[in-house]
């Protein structure tokens, strides 16, 4: 009980603040879930009601806002009078709002805001509320004058989602989820006109509400929107449980808490808070916590606090320590001794009490730098109180501990202890060689980052094979990944040697022999590849491609159309032909060697002049090479009509025989082709 609550004034320090309750026994310590105190106030107002002017019918909104603890008390007076709450045109929101529909002129009147609660009262400025005369009566488009806000609760609590909308006809007000989802029932009513009301709210109720406002018997409508987060407080799904184990075991406390937004788990040790390292650790997102190789100092209360903006919750287990009588001691002088780079040597003397039902021994190895759960172990025999540990990496620093084992259960570790392994040189590094032209060469490998951290890198000779002596040392980072060497004797061959160092010496080292003879007809054969030329010349045969294809696809379509109009039909016009010429193109057929009967003068005009064709149908009528008129049957019955009067051109009719030398129309082979 606090009697006198006072705040921070003058340099004496505030009642305010966060408060746990502690228990304590001779088992351990529990803290209590926290609980905070603030003192109770009330601001000035930071929006006060704006005066309004509505028509009969219509509709009227005020509202103010304060901040306050508790939350204020919001009521409204009319003319210093309470509004009449029992009116269903009046509708007061928790949040500030006061909405008046179906104006009347007796609404007319001064408006104030009255907040209040425990720590004060406070009355707004007033709003002048004017209804004018009964409107027009016009249509008017339904629109939503103060829509839905964004809202951000806490389980249990009362939603109100605000929707004020006006038209003519009034338009109906309708809820509905942006993700489509039910609204649902329990727990839900409209207050006024539209306004949604969600009591008792849960995680569920969380999302995008929709406020639409439809002109009746149409499908005109406008809508608002707006965002409800409900957040809960942290609770537990599966809670730890008090356990007992033997010590030198490992106990495990698990604890899965759950909430709105997800909290934050941390564990307490009798009140303290307990964080990962040596022999604890914290794993899936710190709902598993797991301690190893536990003693009667482990032994506590363990707490798991589940924290979020929501709330906070608390689970308590508590953890004994099985400590069986007789058990021998911890090991006695363990002491490690490196033996080379890879080995160390651990020694120890046996405990000095309950020794006889010792079944072995377990020595616990990592590396220094390691956290405990990397740790692994080696069973050693009861007789043995030596172990020589293999398999360890070079000037590595390693930590060991012993236990022994009996029966009932294993003894408290040793002390631990530290060696580190001895150093040696490195390996060879892997080598490989690639020509860069008829003088030049360039030297490939891995880099080795762990050189510059013991004082070493890489030195590299090279030397014609004809000579005796090396060019060199060339010495190189280990972080250094290749070299090149140039101005080389083309007709030669070089042997290269690599080896890398630190501070223990020289590492054993690769060699590569590399003959550079011919280099400059393979170079000149296939000369090094220029990434542009080529990328340039890939875009080159690309466009080539393409330019090709378009130029065939061309080339096709014309030679379908010459095929289609060739076969369609063919005109012959004939004027001042000599009849010599088509005579020697066109021989008749069983003519050879016969005397022509026509007139050959050269004065005498050519027949075709007397029967001049404009036009010649093919249809029935085969055109073939080398054929007589008379093997173009369908064609024997047409003849040449005589020109009209004029000189006009003829056109073959049935019934007109024609000479055969005037009837005969053919094309040479070669032109069809």
């Amino acid at each position: 009980m606090i009697h006198h609550f006072r705040l921070e004034r003058g340099g004496n320090p505030s009642d305010e603040g966060d408060y746990e309750c502690v228990a304590q026994n001779r088992f351990g310590l529990v803290v209590s879930r926290k609980a905070r105190i603030q003192a109770a106030t009330m601001s000035d107002f930071h929006v006060h009601p704006q005066a309004t002017v509505g028509e009969e019918g219509g509709v009227a909104r005020f509202q103010c806002q304060i901040h306050g603890l508790p939350k204020p008390l919001i009521t409204w007076e009319k003319n210093r009078v309470p509004v009449d709450t029992d009116n269903e045109r009046y509708t007061l929101l928790p949040k500030g709002v006061l909405q008046i529909t179906g104006l009347r002129a007796e609404d007319s009147g001064i408006f104030h805001c009255v907040a209040s609660n425990i720590a004060s009262i406070r009355i707004s400025h007033g709003a002048r509320l004017t209804v004018s005369g009964s409107g027009s009566g016009a249509y008017k488009e339904p629109a939503i004058l103060v829509g839905p806000e964004n809202l951000t609760l806490t389980v249990h609590q009362t939603a109100v989602l605000e929707c004020v909308a006006t038209g003519n006809p009034r338009p109906i007000v309708s809820w509905s989820r942006l993700d489509g989802r039910p609204i649902g029932v329990e727990g839900i009513q409209v207050l006024g006109t539209g306004n949604l009301i969600i009591s008792d709210v849960t995680v569920q109720h969380s999302g995008v509400y929709v406020c639409a406002a439809n002109r009746p018997g149409t499908r005109v409508r406008r809508t608002a929107q707006g965002r409800l987060v409900v957040q809960a407080p942290a609770e537990f799904v599966q809670h730890p449980q008090s356990i007992s184990r033997p010590a030198g075991t490992t106990a495990m406390f698990t604890c899965q808490a759950q909430g709105e937004p997800p909290p934050h788990v941390t564990w307490l040790k009798n009140g303290q808070v307990l964080g990962p390292g040596g022999h604890v650790r914290l794993k899936n997102n710190n709902s598993t916590l797991t301690i190893s190789g536990i003693g009667p100092e482990d032994e506590a209360i363990y707490q798991c606090v589940a924290e979020n903006s929501a709330g906070s919750s608390q689970a308590s287990a508590r953890l004994t320590v099985l400590w069986a009588e007789g058990l021998p001691g911890p090991p006695r002088n363990v002491q490690a001794v490196s033996v080379s780079s890879t080995e160390v040597r651990v020694s120890w003397s046996e405990p000095l009490a309950n020794t006889k039902e010792i079944i072995g021994y377990v020595l616990h190895i990592r590396k220094a730098a390691d956290p405990p759960e990397l740790e692994y172990q080696e069973a050693v025999s009861k007789s043995t109180f030596q172990h020589l540990v293999s398999d360890l990496e070079p000037s590595t620093a390693y930590s060991f501990y012993i236990k022994a084992y009996t029966p009932r259960g294993a003894s408290s570790a040793s002390v631990p202890t530290l060696a580190s392994t001895l150093g040696e040189a490195p390996a060879p590094p892997p080598l490989s060689v690639r020509l860069l032209g008829s003088s030049s060469l360039q030297l490939l490998w891995e880099p080795w980052p762990r050189l510059a951290q013991h004082e070493g890198g890489f030195k590299l000779f090279y030397r014609p094979a004809s000579k005796t002596s090396f060019t060199g040392p060339i010495l190189l980072p280990g972080t250094v990944s290749s070299y090149n060497l140039s101005q080389l004797d083309p007709t030669a061959v070089y042997e290269v040697k690599l080896l890398a160092y630190n501070q223990h010496g020289d590492g054993n080292a690769t060699v590569r022999f590399v003959s550079l003879r011919g280099a400059s007809e393979r170079t000149a054969l296939s000369p090094p590849c220029d990434c542009r030329k080529e990328e340039a010349a890939n875009q080159t045969s690309t466009t080539g491609i393409v330019i090709g294809i378009h130029i065939g696809v061309t080339c096709i379509i014309f030679c379908v159309l010459f095929l289609l109009f060739g076969q369609r039909g063919r005109v012959l016009l004939c004027k001042d032909v000599d009849m010599k010429e088509l005579e020697q193109l066109f021989p008749p057929a069983g003519a050879a060697g016969q005397p022509d009967p026509r007139p050959t003068d050269p004065a005498a005009p050519a027949p075709c002049e007397e029967t001049q064709l404009s036009m010649l149908p093919l249809q029935g009528c085969g055109l073939m090479e080398g054929k007589t008129a008379e093997a173009t049957a369908p064609c024997a019955g047409l003849a040449a009509a005589p020109p009209p009067p004029g000189g006009g051109p003829g056109l073959l009719s049935e019934g007109q025989a024609a000479r055969p030398a005037e009837a005969r129309v053919t094309q040479p082979a070669h032109s069809e082709q």
